[in-house]
């Protein structure tokens, strides 16, 4: 109880008459709490999408059976005629796009006749065909179910646009919504609709519950041949999340420095408090209150700014979840996997994060304050500036820990990533951080030194003042410097690091886009889809006068290792004669691609290699339609197009095993002399109606920079929250020194100051203040861009960088937190001109 009068007493009282000063540290908390919370609600929204429409669909099944190129039909008649009660549905899944809606929806090929799709209302339920006439109705090409949701009603007819090919179709009945969106056709009209040739996409397994699932997976698998993998249902699920995890952690990461720069301001909030309450706690300690009773206080108060500052942030952080979702979605779609964001659920759990974050960083961001001023006796405490005095005295101690813990930094870099995570990587940027903290005082003190004379000869006495104002209150001004630095580090490091990606990925598109003209299906890709063009478009267009040669691709999802993956093949003998592919040995690629011919040969792509650990010479091992195929690996090549990783190989390697000639994508190499306008011409009247999208080089690299930097938007924006949470603390602290200094301001204007010169003190301390931040961040930034680039980025991703300056983004960066931070000055000094020195020379 003597705790709580004490803290109601000393604290909060105080705290309602500077409701601003409080008001910019409640924020700054809510802004931490807001964007961590934000990105989480948005990660759980984006990865929950993952379970799409198909597997909602696959109902009760225990098992899945998939092979690469699709499961011969065979495989349904074996697993038949095992002597077991078994529950068999094949299927077919594609993608389709609803012509004029723009909306990509599954597309599902079941039987209709036997299978009763989940969460069907009874009265459009499949079900046996009573007559003739039903049996036709089902099997009709022009037949298909449809998801409630969707908005259509039975009867009305649609188009799809399924790979390159328009469909008219007839909706026959509609699905619960509890299906999710889909479309729906009988398995055999859905076969000859893809030209799939028989080939089913899964079969689904129900088993009985007299053995064990592991017992049941046991005799799957001995049932069916090496190149068809049994799974359990959902697995593809599970992967896509195993392979996202490194994303969604450094997602994080990055939304956990919102929070450490709030700490830091914390940390000045609590620091202020104490200095300027030194007559109170010494008169306190004098009068009987103990330690514990001042350390409770102390932390009482960094709670309270907690607590109000989580319960704000949660309201916000829930509002920025919903532009946030947007952003990651976009970057999930493009670099891993299909998705479609789901609701954003604000759950309990998420909000005791939200608050126990809040309440964490604050209390143990005030701690070592509320520690100290526990520790020193009444005459110490009342003793004034004996904190300042002691941060100058100890700087050099400081300066020597903080070689210590670069050097720490150092070691944590070069130790190898624990279970697919950078963990010593991010230990290393903590460490480097704190460096940087500790040297902060020692950087102040001699660039004040420095700087005192020139700024004095260029801008007056105002200036002079406000170096030797910031060198006197050091240890304020090294936390407030390190907070502010801190993002500006930050901000650097990430400017630096998707400076260097972009640039890379400039580079790299040179090398491999080679073609002039790059077709693909008119409908949405994806890293986990491949719509296909019918094989007949690429022989039209090959013996086209302006063509001199075609290369087609084919690409296949495949699962390597538990973890999704992309299997392709192109045309060897055409990419080694006209790609510039680099590759890690530096081999010309004429001579590597020409080792894929005729050979059971292929190359992968660096982040392949890297997260499953493959080098050149190695031997893989695919499951290949029934067959378990080994490859030797020839080389490795630089990608940046995902993050899956590639192995590819010759197209005619490929046809051995998986004899589908449509391929994904064709890329057209004109003759010499053939302007790219007739080329172009000529490649969209050979293509004869069908639905396909022709792309110029120059389009296609803009296209793919445009990608990027939608890819990249989530980074920036929680970067820029980090700098205004660090700028608001600016604000906050220069309020606070004006209210803690207004004795010598009005002493100052005892002595003829005029407001005009005041209102310039405050305002070089602001610009001083952001200087000494640049300087710091741009020296921890670098540092912290060499760590991202070299270590988080290579051991999440598999991506080699090279390092690049983004000299006008990071320009533009500096000017703004310049700008910025002496706006955030302009009410302290406001402040500053309005007090009376009569009122406040007599305070103490």
């Amino acid at each position: 109880m003597p705790h709580l009068r004490l803290f109601f007493r000393l604290f909060l009282r105080p705290l309602r008459q500077e409701p601003l000063r409080a008001s910019l540290t409640v924020l700054a908390v809510a802004l931490g709490v807001a964007v961590v919370l934000a990105i989480e609600l948005a990660g759980d929204a984006a990865a929950g999408s993952f379970q799409s429409s198909m597997e909602t669909l696959a109902g009760s099944a225990d098992f899945e059976v998939t092979a690469t190129g699709g499961v011969p039909p065979e495989i349904v008649a074996r697993l038949a005629t095992l002597p077991y009660p078994l529950t068999i549905r094949p299927r077919i899944e594609d993608y389709a796009e609803i012509a004029g809606r723009n909306r990509t929806v599954p597309f599902l090929g079941v039987d209709m006749l036997t299978e009763a799709l989940p969460g069907e209302p009874a009265s459009t339920r499949a079900s046996a065909p009573t007559s003739r006439n039903d049996i036709a109705t089902f099997q009709r090409d022009d037949s298909v179910w449809l998801s409630n949701r969707l908005g259509y009603k039975t009867g009305d007819r649609i188009q799809l646009i399924v790979n390159d090919r328009i469909f008219a179709v007839t909706v026959r009945g509609l699905l619960s919504n509890r299906v999710g969106e889909a479309v729906v056709m009988d398995l055999a009209p859905a076969t000859r609709l893809l030209s799939r040739h028989g080939l089913l996409d899964r079969i689904l397994i129900q088993t009985p519950p007299d053995r064990s699932l592991e017992d049941w997976e046991r005799i799957l698998r001995n049932a069916l041949p090496p190149g068809v993998i049994v799974a359990r249902q959902g697995a593809h699920t599970s992967e896509n999340r195993r392979m996202l995890a490194a994303f969604r952690w450094n997602l994080r990461v990055l939304s956990y420095i919102a929070l450490v720069v709030g700490a830091f301001l914390i940390y000045n909030t609590i620091s202020v408090s104490v200095v300027r309450r030194r007559n109170e706690i010494g008169i306190l300690r004098a009068l009987g209150a103990t330690r514990a009773s001042v350390l409770a206080a102390f932390l009482g108060e960094a709670a309270w700014f907690g607590l109000l500052g989580s319960i704000v942030g949660i309201a916000l952080g829930r509002f920025l979840a919903g532009f946030a979702v947007q952003l990651v979605a976009a970057t999930v779609e493009a670099l891993y996997v299909s998705s479609r964001p789901g609701p954003i659920s604000l759950t309990g759990d998420t909000v005791l994060l939200a608050i126990l974050s809040g309440l964490c960083i604050s209390v143990t961001s005030a701690l070592p304050p509320a520690w100290e001023a526990s520790l020193v006796t009444p005459v110490d405490a009342m003793a004034r500036g004996r904190r300042e005095h002691q941060a100058r005295v100890h700087r050099t101690r400081s300066l020597a820990f903080a070689a210590l813990f670069a050097a720490a930094a150092w070691l944590a870099a070069r130790q190898p990533p624990v279970d697919a995570k950078p963990l010593f990587g991010y230990l290393a940027a903590l460490l480097l951080i704190a460096a940087s903290a500790l040297a902060i005082p020692a950087l102040v003190s001699g660039l004040c030194l420095v700087l005192a004379a020139t700024l004095s000869r260029l801008f007056g006495v105002e200036a002079l003042l406000a170096t030797r104002s910031l060198a006197g209150s050091l240890r304020r001004t090294s936390v407030l410097v390190g907070a502010l630095a801190t993002a500006i580090a930050m901000l650097t490091a990430v400017g630096i690091m998707v400076g260097s990606f972009r640039q890379t990925v400039l580079v790299w598109m040179d090398d491999r886009l080679q073609a002039d003209l790059y077709l693909r299906p008119a409908v949405p890709v994806a890293p986990d889809r491949h719509p296909t063009i019918s094989a007949s478009i690429a022989d039209r267009l090959a013996r086209l006068p302006e063509v001199a040669a075609v290369d087609r691709f084919r690409a296949y999802e495949i699962s390597y290792r538990g973890l999704p993956a992309t299997l392709g093949a192109g045309e060897a003998r055409i990419i080694g004669r006209y790609g510039r592919h680099p590759f890690l040995s530096g081999a010309s690629p004429p001579a590597v691609f020409h080792r894929l011919l005729d050979r059971d040969n292929v190359i992968v792509s660096e982040p392949f290699a890297n997260k499953h650990h493959v080098h050149a010479g190695d031997i893989l091992k695919l499951r290949l339609a029934g067959h378990l195929v080994a490859f030797h690996v020839v080389d490795v090549y630089y990608d940046y197009s995902n993050e899956r990783g590639f192995i590819v190989m010759d197209r005619g390697t490929l046809l051995k095993y998986l004899p589908d000639p449509a391929p994904s994508n064709i890329a057209v190499y004109l003759k010499s002399g053939v302007p790219l306008d007739q080329g172009r011409r000529a490649v969209e009247a050979a293509l004869a109606g069908r639905k396909v999208l022709v792309s110029s080089n120059r389009s296609l690299r803009e296209e793919g920079i445009r990608i990027f930097d939608r890819t990249f938007a989530i980074t920036y924006a929680l970067e820029a929250v980090a700098v205004i949470v660090a700028v608001m603390g600016v604000a906050g602290a220069l309020l606070a020194l004006v209210i803690d200094h207004r004795r010598e301001f009005g002493l100052l204007r005892f002595l003829g100051c005029a407001r005009d010169q005041l209102r310039r003190l405050i305002l070089f301390e602001a610009g001083l203040l952001a200087l000494l931040a640049n300087v710091a961040g741009f020296v921890l930034g670098i540092l912290l861009s060499l760590l991202l680039i070299y270590v988080i980025n290579k051991q999440s991703f598999g991506w080699t960088i090279q390092f690049h300056w983004p000299v006008a983004v990071l320009l533009g960066a500096f000017l703004i937190v310049d700008i910025a931070t002496i706006v955030a000055g302009l009410y302290p000094a406001r402040v500053a001109t309005q007090l009376v020195p009569i009122e406040v020379i007599p305070e103490e």
